[in-house]
């Protein structure tokens, strides 16, 4: 009996000793993958900021930092800067958050809060089916019926209501083209709500209800409770969405190309035509051909990616200060 016994313990243990191994085996084939899967990701992102480097070598060697000073842009006489495309992409970019961001909080506090339930799934059903639509749409819907439009009621209304404005006046000046910065800015808007929108809503779902019922149990209103608790409790998932709509901002391309005029000159005026570094880079690359023009090109790029690093950047720290100040 005893060898029985000790047969059948001797066999339990090799039993385990085999799945303690097994486990192990793939314990560590999961963290080789994942380890893996993060070295690549900044391979391809060093791969990148490398390829961009090189590829503007050329145009960076001859025109030196004065490559982003200068408004002029002339391949004919290969006369090169990026000055232009660099307003135009933070202006627009700017604006769009500046609309977007409590367009979309407001819609997903409405969507959490306030709205009868049977009405948030077609709600948010619409919202995020806006997402949806190519940018090249938004581009000939902001051709042919938005811009014109604004071209012959908003523009011209706004124009004669700042006219005379210090200032204002300046900023809402010129013919009403219909196109222009604000209405690339507007139709920006519109393409990065649905984002800021549905992560918003998201992170809105995970603050414990608890939390929000202890807030109405001692009288707090909707907006108290929403102001002092909802918004304070996902502020870092709020910020992961308007960086995502940023970050769509600062790279879109078509719709923008169709409503921005593409015009290398910087203007006062949000009403006159303007470029972006996208816009910039998706008309003219076909048409490139010579080494610093190509070159000039991809140096935008670079400073696109340069300047959406360094907007990452800032939102990082700033949400490492809020939780340094608030103690999380």
């Amino acid at each position: 009996m005893s060898a029985v016994s000790e047969a059948v313990t001797s066999s339990a243990m090799r039993t385990r000793e085999a799945t303690v191994r097994r486990f192990a085996f793939t314990d560590m084939v999961f963290r080789a993958a994942t380890r893996a899967s993060a070295i690549l990701v900044l391979v391809i992102l060093g791969g990148v900021a490398i390829s961009l480097f090189a590829g503007s070598w050329e145009a960076l060697s001859k025109f030196g930092f004065s490559f982003l000073t200068t408004e002029a842009w002339n391949p004919v006489t290969e006369n090169f800067g990026a000055l232009a495309p660099i307003y135009g992409t933070i202006v627009t970019s700017a604006i769009a958050i500046i609309i977007a961001v409590p367009i979309g909080i407001g819609i997903a506090v409405f969507l959490t809060e306030l709205c009868p339930r049977p009405l948030r799934r077609p709600i948010g059903i619409a919202v995020e089916l806006l997402a949806g639509i190519p940018s090249i749409i938004y581009g000939i819907w902001g051709l042919f019926v938005f811009a014109p439009f604004l071209q012959t009621t908003i523009q011209p209304f706004i124009i004669d209501i700042f006219h005379g404005i210090p200032g204002l006046s300046s900023l809402f000046a010129g013919p009403p083209y219909g196109i222009g910065l604000l209405t690339s800015s507007l139709i920006l808007a519109i393409m990065v709500l649905p984002f800021i929108t549905s992560i918003t809503k998201d992170v809105f779902d995970t603050v414990p209800a608890v939390l929000k019922e202890s807030a109405y149990g001692i009288g707090c209103t909707t907006w108290e409770v929403t102001r002092r608790v909802v918004i304070p409790y996902t502020r870092v998932g709020i910020m992961g969405g308007v960086m995502l709509g940023l970050g769509r901002a600062l790279g879109e391309t078509m719709a923008v190309t169709f409503v921005i005029g593409n015009a290398h000159r910087i203007s006062a005026s949000l009403f006159a035509p303007g470029t972006t570094i996208s816009a910039t880079i998706a008309n003219e690359f076909t048409e490139a051909d010579g080494e610093l023009y190509t070159s000039s090109l991809v140096a935008l790029g670079l400073i696109l990616f340069i300047i959406t690093f360094i907007i990452l950047a800032l939102a990082r720290y700033m949400l490492l200060r809020i939780d340094s100040r608030t103690g999380a």
